[in-house]
């Protein structure tokens, strides 16, 4: 595979062209054919300063002070006007990229979050690191894309106004250099092409679960520290490494034998131009400064029809993140888990419904691997909580993610209320970074709750402290190292409070909790009106649910009243 060719040119334009049809696209064109103009700018000032190099030269040659000096002064004048022209391209080049990398990041970061993408391509194997592909990948993919199309766009100016040049100089000198240009792109392309692309792609795939392995130990330290698991995680940090440290071997190896041709290709250069005209410049025919302008001019062309050569290596990564972002960017376009939709069949989900209902649901493993209920019917009414119960491992957790429509690998039919009307506790809830403000209003920031009222809310659950003893509602805390799994169930059991749904959902939400924390918050939520749907394994939770769903695994189970069902121990 050549680092440009058809596809990857397919690629690169479905990821480019929305931007330069987005609402952005008149001030990134302005800003384009300003740097356009800068770059014409940069052309012309190094054909006459190129011209003066030769002049003052021939005037040392022929000891003529004054056209030396002459000379002298005017490349003096013309960088008064290069440096800033240089320096404005640059920043320009710069905050251009800058606005379509946000754009870009944004346009993603919308896909990624939309349809609960960032939920479904986490077990994806064939599409690793997404974090690094809107982070790393689009940065390099938008500031690449605008150094390569400069360039191109500079050395086609720089090769039409260096030609003009040379040709008025050695015809000879044109004829070599297209032979000369041509040989070397075709070497390049085809003896380094396809193995350096390969192993650019997978160092930026090795690099990035790397990062990823030593970002774990880091966010689970203590869950390690107590496990003593140090010898495991070094040893699998060690692998990642290895394989990141040989793949990049390899691309030395690759990389020196690339190198060795391009500054011998390009070396040449630093006497085939004189070599070609010397008889002209020792008979006298041509002056010593015009082999100065030969060498100069022929040195532009050469590196403007060598875009490939000179460049191939930064093209060979450019294409490797080209293919990484082509292939986040499907699976975004693409219905979240489709692809096991297609081999086991999809639940279908109504929302809206005034109560929650199954209606001969079949749910399976999200490869379609087991079945974990087979054909379930049963209604949820308001007012009338359901308690499910089972055994470990009998699919209890991925009923509720179900109901709440995480998981649709299956068949049937679930009507449930609106997504704002459910709120989802886990065994382990969530805290996100920010304020013990932001924690208790979260999902929902944009509510306007008074500090009175949040200080009551932390005494309902029993953590009338905290907010003193964290340094108040905005300190800003580590809240999953700063509180104990207690303290956070009971924080998540503040948030239900606070939006009271129509309807909860618990996985195992209070496992965490003593006998009288656990009855005190329950209490409140059968007060709030909240119909409760709770996983657990204690007999005290039957007192707030009137009904029972016994799991038995293999897809078997029953359903009963709760004041008829007894646990088995």
């Amino acid at each position: 595979m050549k680092p440009v060719n058809r596809l990857l040119w397919q690629r690169f334009l479905d990821i480019a062209a929305p931007y330069w049809r987005s609402e952005e696209r008149w001030p990134a064109l302005g800003r384009l054919i300003l740097l356009l103009l800068l770059l014409l700018g940069q052309t012309a000032f190094a054909v006459l300063l190129n011209e003066q190099t030769g002049e003052f030269t021939s005037a040392l040659a022929a000891r003529d002070s004054h056209r030396f000096w002459q000379a002298i002064l005017l490349c003096l004048g013309l960088l008064v006007g290069a440096v800033p022209t240089y320096a404005c391209y640059y920043w320009v080049r710069d905050n251009l990229g800058n606005h379509w990398r946000r754009w870009l990041t944004q346009r993603f970061l919308l896909r990624y979050f939309g349809d609960r993408h960032y939920y479904s391509l986490n077990g994806l194997a064939a599409l690793d690191n997404p974090d690094q592909r809107i982070a790393e990948d689009i940065n390099t993919f938008t500031q690449r894309s605008l150094f390569f199309l400069l360039i191109l766009i500079g050395a086609t100016m720089q090769l039409t106004a260096f030609s003009r040049v040379l040709w008025g100089i050695s015809h000879t000198l044109v004829y070599f250099l297209v032979v000369y240009a041509i040989a070397g792109t075709l070497i390049t392309l085809r003896v380094y092409g396809k193995p350096l692309t390969g192993l650019n792609f997978r160092q930026l795939k090795r690099e990035a679960d790397l990062r990823y392995s030593l970002v774990r130990v880091r966010e689970k330290a203590e869950s390690i520290a107590l496990y003593r698991g140090e010898p495991q995680e070094l040893q699998q940090i060690r692998r990642r490494f290895g394989l990141a440290y040989d793949n990049y071997r390899q691309l030395i190896r690759g990389q020196f034998f690339l190198n060795l041709f391009q500054y011998g290709y390009s070396m040449l250069t630093i006497v085939l131009p004189s070599m070609l005209i010397a008889e002209r410049v020792l008979s006298g025919e041509l002056e010593v400064g015009m082999a100065v302008r030969a060498a100069g001019a022929f040195t532009a062309v050469l590196s403007a029809v060598s875009v490939v050569i000179d460049n191939f290596e930064s093209l060979s990564r450019f294409a490797a993140g080209i293919e990484r972002l082509d292939a986040f960017s499907h699976q975004l376009d693409s219905p979240a888990g489709s692809g096991d939709r297609q081999a086991s069949g999809r639940i279908e989900s109504i929302e809206g419904a005034r109560q929650l209902e199954l209606d001969g649901v079949t749910l399976q493993t999200p490869g379609a691997e087991r079945v974990l209920v087979q054909d379930l019917s049963l209604a949820v009414e308001p007012g009338q909580g359901l308690l499910v119960v089972g055994a470990s491992g009998c699919g209890k957790s991925s009923l509720l993610r179900a109901i709440v429509g995480l998981w649709d690998s299956g068949s049937g039919k679930i009507l449930r209320p609106h997504p704002d009307e459910i709120l989802f506790l886990p065994q382990q809830p969530y805290m996100l970074l920010g304020s013990l403000r932001s924690q208790l209003l979260y999902p929902r920031q944009e509510r306007q709750i008074g500090d009175q009222e949040l200080l009551l809310l932390l005494e309902r659950v029993n953590l009338p402290d905290l907010a003193e003893r964290s340094g108040g509602l905005d300190a800003e805390l580590d809240w999953e190292k700063t509180l104990s799994m207690g303290e956070q169930q009971r924080l998540a059991f503040a948030r239900l409070l606070l939006t009271q749904p129509r309807y909860a959902i618990l996985d195992e939400a209070t496992s965490a909790l003593d006998l009288a924390n656990e009855r005190r918050l329950y209490e409140q939520l059968l007060d709030s009106q909240t119909t409760l749907i709770s996983v657990g394994h204690r007999s005290t939770l039957l007192a707030y649910h009137q009904q029972v769903l016994e799991l038995r695994g293999d897809g078997d189970w029953c359903v009963c009243l709760a004041r008829d069902y007894q646990f088995q121990h």
